[in-house]
């Protein structure tokens, strides 16, 4: 089969063009700002990519479009449509279909599916447990919405487990977003992954350009919760639950027809004792298991015990799931180091400035990866937030008030304001000094340079590119600056 994808160039849909190709078929693709390292990856499969959204691609004549969320049946200013192949394939009547939809029809049947929902820490908690199994010997396929660095890829389909593996079936790990599947399937995508094992790692409001508020996207969540299976001769499926949130609790009173598990809270069923660096499992009060590991912030402690519970249900012991995630390495991302390097201008035996690159990108990822940072460093250390309210959520200003709330852990943060239709002078006034503001990138990294100190922990925070700040900050922080010398100077 040839398939021609629009929006290739986006996660999950990157991901599933590789899986396709994986599976032999024939697969082209086109977007907008087709750059590395996604276009190289893909090329590197043999998938060719087209620019742009050109009605001319109708020629190609595959033998189903598959079509991306970006894609809309938007029009320009002077009248003209956004995306003219989509218009082309309706006009035509070419067949097309959603990503998930296909997804779940050439990849997910015959398979045990274990989806990772949340708001938050749905690729990380994705890649953990897709190492769990592998180190298991499950050979799990996956797609994770990032690049796992324990993998050599995003998505595969999966191998052959090893003879002593006790899967029932095929095991597939997929990260289960609730953001709308296609213009006309407004269903969130994991409604069509059917899952028999099932994360739901947190529930929050985001997605304001799709949600109208919480009681909205709970909604879709009962939808997914309706789709495990319950107790039957292939195996029950099971449910495994943030015990911490109340969204989530409203979710399941609503219904659930599944196993159960819960973790988080004190009289969940999963629980840890320690620091999130180093800390005992316990299943209803009894351990099982010390993860060891170099991540931090308790939203990994919490992502390490949903992993855990699920890898058990497909018959993973805790132990083993330890000893797996003592050796992971994250999500590129994830509280990245990006580098460390001396401040130039000042004495060589001063401490290094050390830049981070995190995707957090809602106020509530925003706080807990200051939080990990901050219970990572210490009272002492100074830390740099900066960051970019980029979401299209965000851009509308629907969660503006929590801001200073999230940023509280730093010393100082600096927002990049370019293209929001809000102010964000006016947002961050409660944190006073603590506030810098700029509307260009060039300016923010200015900023930050008049200001960064020895040993500062400098932690970039977006969900795009950010403009390469974060090597710019590295690249221009090992420059002689005589404003800082004297600065230092007045300083000692």
């Amino acid at each position: 089969m040839h398939i021609h994808i629009l929006g290739i160039c986006g996660t999950f849909m990157g991901g599933l063009a590789a899986l396709a190709r994986e599976q032999g078929h024939t697969v082209t693709g086109c977007d907008t700002g087709v750059y590395p390292p996604m276009s190289d990856q893909l090329r590197a499969l043999g998938i060719d990519l087209i620019e742009g959204y050109g009605a001319d691609q109708l020629e190609l004549r595959p033998d189903l479009f598959v079509v991306g969320n970006v894609v809309s049946r938007a029009v320009l200013a002077d009248g003209s449509p956004r995306y003219p192949l989509m218009e082309a394939i309706l006009d035509a009547g070419a067949p097309y279909t959603s990503g998930p939809q296909w997804l779940a029809e050439h990849v997910l049947q015959g398979r045990h599916v274990l989806a990772v929902a949340g708001t938050h820490g749905k690729t990380t908690t994705t890649a953990m447990l897709a190492w769990i199994l592998e180190c298991a010997g499950l050979a799990p396929g996956f797609l994770i919405g990032g690049v796992a660095m324990n993998f050599s890829a995003s998505a595969r389909l999966g191998g052959s487990p090893t003879p002593t593996a006790q899967a029932r079936k095929p095991l597939f790990v997929i990260e289960a977003d609730e953001y709308d599947t296609a213009f006309f399937d407004k269903r969130s995508k994991f409604v069509h992954y059917r899952p028999r094992t099932a994360i739901l790692n947190n529930l929050e409001f985001d997605h304001a350009d799709i949600f109208d508020d919480l009681a909205d996207i709970e909604r879709q969540f009962r939808h997914l919760v309706r789709m495990v299976p319950g107790t039957g001769p292939h195996g029950s499926g099971r449910i495994i639950v943030n015990g911490l949130e109340e969204s989530l609790a409203r979710v399941m009173a609503a219904g659930c027809w599944s196993e159960q598990r819960s973790f988080g809270a004190a009289v969940s069923d999963y629980t840890a004792e320690g620091e999130p660096d180093r800390f005992e499992v316990l299943r209803h009060g009894t351990p099982l298991a010390t993860v060891c590991w170099g991540l931090s912030g308790r939203h990994n402690q919490l992502n390490a015990l949903a992993a855990i519970a699920a890898a058990e249900h497909v018959g993973v012991e805790p132990a083993v799931a330890a000893q797996a995630l003592a050796r992971f390495d994250n999500v590129r991302r994830r509280m990245e180091l990006r580098g460390s390097v001396p401040l130039a201008g000042v004495p060589a035996s001063s401490a290094p400035v050390t830049v981070y690159d995190d995707f957090a990108h809602h106020p509530t990822a925003i706080h807990t990866t200051l939080e990990g940072l901050r219970r990572k460093v210490g009272p002492s250390v100074r830390i740099l937030a900066v960051f970019e309210p980029r979401t299209n959520t965000m851009k509308l200003g629907a969660m503006k008030a929590q801001l200073p709330w999230a940023l509280a852990s730093a010393d100082l943060a600096f927002c990049h304001a370019g293209g929001l239709g809000w102010d964000a002078r006016e947002v961050l006034a409660p944190l006073g000094d603590k506030a810098r503001v700029a509307d260009d990138i060039g300016a923010v990294l200015e900023q930050v340079l008049a200001e960064v100190r020895p040993g500062d922990q400098i932690l970039c925070m977006s969900n795009g590119g950010f403009g390469g700040i974060h090597q710019k900050l590295l690249a221009r922080l090992q420059q002689v600056v005589p404003e800082r010398q004297h600065a230092w100077a007045a300083a000692a």
